[in-house]
């Protein structure tokens, strides 16, 4: 049952002011979200649950508000996803697991969905993770295979592979991702979209990550307006996060337009260590090519950040070991393999050699820091391949044996809490999608949205939603 009225392929901006004008409306607009996801979700799987019955009753609250001319807040009355490993008060969340969700509905919602529901945005799903958010693709036991639109055959990445892929299908407006190791930028770079981790304590988190200080929550949308809109919403305080940052008190989609001349700009196509595909690598430089014209000063750099895939997982695999802990073995059964594999070894890391992994990384932080005495931003490709076949952790014909093993261009900066934003740069002859992340000094997220920004409005690609 499409809306007639109900507006297709269209960002926040288009959709709030056609609210306005009473050209459509949230309930309009929240059906012919559902519509989509009944007619494209059984090809991608990207939801673990849907909120049909609460959806719409936000959606017909949020109709009377723009009527009367009082919405909320800019995301008003949009449609949104969260995913499946943040707590939403009254609907389950299961961590994409048959043993590690909770037994009942969640008592209260987490500070990013209580920001969102006070925004009034209309939450229509949950979207898929693999458990606990382990890995770097998105597929489970509980819930099978998520897919990339834009090829079904390909994987969409993860771990917030649901949210990319459902963004990407137009199966919402908003998404909310999660990102320990990449969860945000790689779904975002192999499904084309937009995906922002903020720096850390940016947006605040409850309960903790069992993978602590390397977590980090933030938006995913088609666009970076509408990803710098949901920060804005997102990152409000909320006094169970002691982490939490002070708020800066901007909205980031207010001060997007700027220019990039004279701006610095260092680049590395392979952070001295990474073997790229030659179609990442022509897309990347082209991008490099598109902050040039815009007047920007941008040189080629040595990498900044040595390899550092074991400090990374000496705080990831600890924090996986950690959370299983209590599991007896018919429960560890039931569980993804890979995922009792790194929480094994996770278990097997000494208190010595975990306070030595938290030294190296402050030693990565304090080099980022110096690089950005002299740059103000660091551009790498997201990924070095692009997506793979689903179901895999790794493609089948590589030498990898672990997701870490291709996502080298991500953790590090987890490990150094900086922003970093992936956005659209290019297609594979193939026509999968291809991304440029876009690093900045840590707390400077405006910054580093202003440039994605200025890149998508001069970047002459159209990747606003799978075909």
């Amino acid at each position: 049952m499409q809306q007639k009225n109900a507006p297709q392929k269209t960002d926040l901006r288009q959709l709030t002011q056609q609210f306005n004008a009473g050209e459509t409306s949230p309930v309009e607009t929240c059906a012919a979200v559902f519509d989509r996801i009944e007619q494209r979700n059984p090809a991608i799987n990207a939801f673990s649950h849907l909120c049909i019955e609460d959806a719409m009753s936000s959606a017909r609250a949020s109709e009377a508000r723009w009527k009367t001319g009082k919405p909320l807040s800019p995301i008003d009355g949009v449609p949104c996803t969260v995913k499946d490993i943040v707590l939403s008060k009254d609907w389950p969340t299961t961590f994409g697991s048959a043993v590690l969700g909770q037994d009942s509905p969640a008592k209260d919602d987490s500070p990013i969905v209580a920001r969102l529901k006070e925004a009034g945005a209309v939450i229509v799903g949950l979207t898929t993770t693999p458990e606990l958010g382990w890995k770097a693709v998105t597929d489970s036991k509980k819930f099978g295979i998520t897919r990339n639109p834009w090829d079904t055959t390909k994987t969409p990445g993860g771990s917030s592979g649901g949210a990319a892929a459902a963004a990407a299908a137009d199966l919402g407006v908003l998404h909310v991702g999660t990102d320990g190791g990449g969860s945000i930028r790689i779904p975002a770079s192999f499904c084309g979209i937009v995906g922002h981790k903020p720096s850390f304590g940016r947006v605040p988190a409850y309960p903790i990550s069992p993978f602590g200080t390397v977590a980090h929550v933030g938006p995913m949308a088609r666009t970076v307006y509408d990803t710098a809109a949901m920060l804005s919403i997102i990152s409000s305080p909320d006094n169970r996060d002691w982490h939490a940052l002070k708020p800066d008190g901007i909205r980031y989609e207010d001060h997007l337009a700027t220019s990039l001349k004279g701006k610095k700009f260092g680049y590395s196509l392979d952070l001295g260590h990474i073997k790229v595909d030659p179609q990442i690598a022509d897309a990347f430089l082209n991008a490099i090519k598109v902050f040039e014209a815009l007047g920007a000063d941008v040189t080629e750099v040595a990498s900044p950040v040595d390899p550092c895939q074991s400090i990374f997982h000496d705080h990831w695999f600890a924090g996986a070991g950690y959370r299983i802990r209590h599991l007896s073995d018919s429960q560890k059964a039931q569980l993804d393999p890979g995922l009792v594999e790194i929480a094994t070894q996770g278990q097997q890391i000494s208190l010595h050699q975990y306070i030595e992994a938290g030294q190296l990384r402050a030693e990565m932080g304090a080099k980022m820091i110096a690089f950005h005495e002299n740059y103000d931003y660091l551009l790498t490709p997201t990924t070095p391949i692009p997506a793979f076949d689903a179901g895999l952790e790794f493609p089948a014909q590589s030498s990898d044996t672990r997701w870490t093993d291709w996502a080298g261009f991500n953790y590090p900066f987890n490990l150094t809490q900086q922003p970093a934003c992936s956005v659209p740069c290019g297609l594979t002859d193939q026509g999968l999608p291809v991304g440029l992340q876009i690093v900045g000094p840590k707390y400077a997220d405006l910054a580093v949205l202003q440039a994605a920004y200025a890149f998508e409005q001069a970047h002459d690609g159209d990747f606003s939603v799978a075909p």
